[in-house]
């Protein structure tokens, strides 16, 4: 028992990595934290390292601020994939992080890792994933959704060196200091719920923009496809297109108003009537109610007849 635990406590002193949370330093394949840890994460098989060749990584203590003892870890390593696996970020200058706190942003995580060289561009997922996402154009008003919790980045640098120097970062790096404060608590949310009032005549003005542009591609791929139909391509087949007689409804609240009454009036002619027997119940409760109600009325109509001599029963 003894020898065990000494072997054990010498295993844990060779190792100067701390482990990824939920795994101790002998977890299988942990020291590359590619297989138990990746998987975990849902990382494609073929993002995997392979066996062959293990990636050199590193653990990153960070702070949110200097007052804070407590330290938290950034684990890296060099982003590779298996032989014949195509992935869309460069190869030996690519650096992938695991474990970024949610209040890392990309321009955080740039700032931080710049003193290792100069950084092209940070991406922060979900989850790993061998594509890059597609850039969508940047706007004030209309933001990505955040990733909730802890993400993953893939920072890449302009020279090879920068992920070399990443690995061999002791830290513990900071991130929020006087120069670049980073915003938390109460004052995050004044500063979220500043931001979400917008400007109506400015939010017009991109939508206006925004619809330009997209009509205008739509013109440019009706034209690009009426001059293409009816033309054979290499193999002599020729495309057919269908094309609906209706024109589109136009995206005017009058024409949502339409066709919501539209809907509802639907819905209401499926309803069964009198289907059930508390319905039948309700119904016959109604009806003599209803007779009730005008039975009192003739009886007071009447009675102001009489008071006026004007009573003519035949």
């Amino acid at each position: 028992m003894v020898a065990r635990r000494g072997r054990r406590s010498a295993r844990g002193s060779d190792e100067g990595i701390p482990s990824p949370p939920g795994y101790s330093a002998g977890s299988l394949h942990l020291p590359e934290f590619g297989a138990c840890w990746a998987l975990f994460l849902g990382v494609p098989q073929a993002a995997l390292p392979s066996p062959l060749h293990r990636c050199p990584h590193s653990a990153i203590p960070v702070k949110f601020s200097g007052k804070q003892q407590a330290s938290h870890y950034l684990y890296v390593r060099e982003h590779r994939v298996r032989e014949g696996t195509k992935s869309s970020w460069p190869q030996k200058r690519t650096l992938f992080v695991l474990n970024v706190p949610p209040y890392c942003t990309e321009e955080c995580l740039s700032r931080l890792l710049s003193p290792c060289g100069p950084v092209c561009s940070v991406e922060l997922q979900e989850k790993p994933d061998l594509a890059e996402s597609p850039k969508e154009p940047q706007s004030k008003f209309f933001q990505p959704k955040p990733v909730p919790g802890f993400q993953v980045a893939y920072v890449v640098f302009q020279k090879p060196g920068g992920v070399s120097a990443a690995l061999a970062l002791k830290g513990p790096l900071l991130v929020s200091t006087e120069s670049h404060p980073v915003k938390s608590g109460v004052h995050k949310w004044i500063s979220d719920y500043r931001d979400s009032v917008l400007d109506p005549e400015a939010l017009r003005a991109e939508v206006d923009t925004f619809m330009e542009a997209y009509d205008k591609k739509v013109a440019e791929e009706e034209a690009k496809a009426q001059e293409e139909e009816g033309v054979p391509d290499e193999e002599g087949w020729v495309k057919v297109t269908r094309r609906g007689r209706r024109p589109v409804l136009p995206r005017t609240e009058a024409a949502s108003l339409r066709v919501l009454e539209r809907e509802r009036r639907k819905r209401a002619r499926k309803e069964l009537l009198n289907f059930y027997a508390w319905q039948h119940r309700e119904t016959k409760m109604e009806h003599l109610a209803q007779l009730r109600k005008k039975f009192e009325e003739d009886k007071q109509r009447i009675e102001l007849m009489r008071a006026q001599r004007k009573f003519r029963p035949y």
